[in-house]
């Protein structure tokens, strides 16, 4: 399996951001990861976890168990901005590899699914996104399944996560009295906005978000291709590139060993 690749003009134009898709076990991460990649370019066909065919998924254990086990990443495209997609493990038992990834992350997609809710894995993982000071969009996936009660979700998100997890998932919202108004109760910056101009700027939600005062949530099912575009049309436009020396650095968070390339 070869990674693939958006081509990319080699400027200074192209805006880098590395995020990464984090998850309880079963949530629908990998067919999340799957429905990114097909639709901005990176893959040409689907593929799907019972049918051991996904990109990610690579490893002979992987595809037997149907879960994922080792981080992996892919990069695609949207607008100016090159994304680096970080896969990570669901299953508490490979902790420690998604943990080694987030040291390397711009932003975080946490996807909670709508039968499941908020789990005590959710909430270890939301502990370290806070102790990693990592942004975050969350996506509750699977509100196709029978019994999916969108504000039932709503509640248990901001009970259990952040007061500040706001449903962006209409393209509309900005334009809803109501939205914009829990919006401004995220923080002082986006009340002043609002109390002044009767609206909110782009640039300060981009800067709520990456402050973590506010965390887009969208609805949607990957399985369905519901609200995967919402998502990415929300990581175009609210997400920004880290600003960093003139001086080359990097971080190495992890070796591998690869039979023909070696370590």
């Amino acid at each position: 399996d070869i990674l693939v690749s958006t081509p990319l003009d080699d400027n200074r134009s192209i805006k880098r951001i590395c995020i990464g898709l984090l998850a309880h076990v079963d949530a629908g991460k990998t067919t999340l990861s799957e429905d990114i990649l097909y639709h901005t370019g990176v893959i040409r066909a689907l593929g799907r976890v019972d049918h051991r065919d996904t990109f990610f998924d690579t490893d002979s254990r992987e595809r037997k168990r149907g879960i994922t086990i080792f981080s992996k990443e892919a990069v695609f495209q949207l607008g100016d901005k090159s994304f680096t997609l970080m896969d990570t493990p669901g299953h508490t038992d490979f902790s420690a590899e998604m943990e080694r990834v987030l040291s390397v992350l711009d932003y975080a997609v946490l996807i909670i699914s709508a039968s499941d809710g908020v789990q005590s894995h959710t909430r270890t993982l939301w502990r370290l996104l806070i102790r990693y000071e990592l942004p975050t969009f969350i996506f509750v996936n699977k509100m196709d399944m029978d019994g999916a009660d969108r504000d039932r979700l709503m509640s248990e998100l901001r009970r259990e996560l952040s007061d500040c997890c706001l449903d962006m998932s209409s393209d509309g919202c900005l334009e809803d009295p109501s939205f914009l108004e829990e919006l401004s109760l995220c923080d002082e910056r986006l009340m002043e906005s609002y109390l002044s101009e009767g609206s909110v700027s782009e640039s300060d939600i981009i800067m709520g978000i990456r402050q973590r005062k506010l965390f887009p949530v969208v609805f949607g099912s990957a399985l369905r291709d519901q609200g995967v575009d919402r998502l990415l049309s929300l990581l175009e436009t609210y997400t920004e590139q880290e600003t960093f020396s003139e001086e080359f650095s990097a971080r190495v968070y992890k070796i591998t060993r690869d039979q023909s390339l070696g370590r």
